[in-house]
């Protein structure tokens, strides 16, 4: 959302961050009336518009406002507007205005890089990353971002850099995280094993210090979610239009749903709309009754939780099928039958230590809190296992479950199987993934611009004689581990 300024409406944007989007609306549109130039406001008014699900109007606000002059931050805002409209191309040449007006800010630089990413643009992502971290060393994610960018080797990476600026004093725990997994990240692809296990572990622990969780309640909220939805209760019956063509990728974090969704979008008449938070809103629309949030979601209106996630995830924009690729919905599966009967369901499953080992290597945003600590990790694994035990039960042939390991191994064959599932026509060139050229926003956008590889596979391995307390936490919560771990 816009930054107010002179050409946002005070009280516009009040009533935005209240919620009460019919009554900015009005304001937003007056406050650019007649404008010959791009301003913070119109990225306000296309944020209106489409959180109002007037999507067209949305896109024709931002493409009338880019065709005026404007600030680097009217067209930084109407980039993120852009991007969010899945207007990616148009947002990187936004971003790229920012930066040719504003060289010296280091967050256009910054939201450059990021754009560059999610299009497979990483030399320019590397290059917009070198110049943010010029201008403003501590600008921390940065130094992440650019880590993450390519496999590091011993003639070419930041390590001296990294070990550098963490040596500064006065870091705050949100500085120490971002370096400490960028170091970690690049002694990893270089063959340090126990350097960067030591430096993941700093990270984690600053991260962790962050964050005010309680991994007893979440283990009791999939527990809820189950009890929520047991094996007896009967299917809905309201189907949607297009629900037949909706494709629910999920899996924990870090296991190759990412992997998946580029293989199935790389398929004939199949796009994703990426990780999005399209069918819990169409939940809490429809929810009613009494109780807890669990109680109310079970006894929602399927119809309108329906009809409300086809509206959010434009089903009408295209006749092909439609990928959900957000790895929480695993929470969500006994309400998406419910809502969407017809929809397909895949389950990326991955061995239980790489899972776990996975997240605890990868620093992420405000979603995941239980990757941090070996003991959480180890809880939450054996909690999400019982889920999707459950799961099984209750959706039956409904869910397709496909193994990382091997999917990696064998990809024609298992790719074919789960398009097979999905109802979609299979060719074999849908595993060159690094041929795919459209958008990733996720952990892995990097890494998809590679040919699949199956080096994550046993990565534990290397770090076996550090993973002895997570090892041990998995057997002592159910959760089964290699043989020879």
């Amino acid at each position: 959302m816009a930054v107010p300024d002179s050409s946002v409406d005070p009280e516009a944007y009040r009533l935005v961050r209240a919620g009460r989007l019919q009554e900015a609306l009005p304001l937003a549109e007056r406050a650019v009336s007649g404008a010959r130039a791009c301003l913070p406001g119109h990225s306000l008014l296309a944020s209106i518009l489409l959180q109002l699900g007037r999507e067209q109007q949305a896109v024709q606000v931002v493409t009338l406002a880019a065709e005026l002059e404007g600030s680097a931050e009217a067209y930084d805002g109407l980039a993120y507007v852009s991007m969010t409209l899945n207007l990616h191309e148009r947002a990187n040449e936004l971003y790229r205005r920012a930066v040719r007006i504003a060289p010296q800010t280091p967050r256009a630089w910054y939201n450059l890089a990021c754009s560059e990413r999610s299009l497979g643009r990483l030399a320019e992502a590397e290059e917009a990353c070198d110049r943010c971290i010029a201008l403003d060393p501590a600008n921390h994610p940065t130094y992440l971002l650019r880590s993450e960018l390519r496999v590091q080797t011993p003639a070419a990476n930041h390590i001296g850099a990294l070990k550098t600026r963490l040596g500064d004093p006065g870091l705050n725990a949100q500085a120490i995280a971002h370096l400490s997994y960028a170091l970690a990240k690049e002694l990893d692809d270089v063959g340090r094993f126990d350097e960067a296990f030591a430096a993941f572990t700093v990270g984690a622990q600053a991260r962790r210090s962050q964050i005010t969780y309680d991994i007893a309640a979440d283990v009791a909220r999939l527990e809820r979610v189950a009890a929520a939805f047991p094996r007896a209760a009967p299917f809905g019956s309201a189907v949607p239009r297009g629900g037949a063509r909706c494709i629910f990728v999920v899996g924990l974090p870090r296991s190759g749903t990412t992997l998946v969704e580029r293989i199935l979008s790389g398929l004939a008449n199949v796009r994703s709309n990426g990780e999005t938070d399209h069918f819990s809103k169409a939940l809490t629309a429809g929810s009613r009754g009494s109780g807890d949030m669990f109680a109310r979601a079970a006894a929602a209106d399927w119809r309108t939780v329906g009809a409300r996630y086809a509206q959010l995830a434009r089903l009408d924009a295209a006749s092909g099928a439609v990928i959900e690729k957000l790895p929480t919905n695993y929470l969500y599966l006994g309400a998406i039958r419910r809502a969407l009967p017809e929809a397909k369901i895949v389950w990326v499953r991955r061995s239980s230590l790489d899972s776990c080992f996975a997240m605890f290597r990868t620093l992420f945003g405000d979603a995941y809190p239980f990757t941090y600590d070996f003991h959480e990790l180890a809880r939450y694994q054996a909690a999400f296992e019982r889920l999707m035990d459950h799961w099984r039960s209750v959706l039956g042939d409904g869910l397709h479950e496909i193994s990382y390991e091997d999917l990696v191994a064998d990809p024609r064959r298992h790719g074919a199987e789960m398009a097979q599932h999905c109802g979609l026509e299979w060719t074999d060139g849908a595993v060159d993934i690094h041929h795919n050229a459209s958008v990733s926003l996720t952990a892995s956008a990097a890494q998809v611009r590679r040919p699949i590889y199956g080096s994550s596979s046993g990565r534990w391995r290397s770090y076996r004689r550090h993973l002895e307390p997570l090892i041990r936490a998995l057997r002592d919560s159910g959760v089964e581990v290699p043989q020879d771990a």
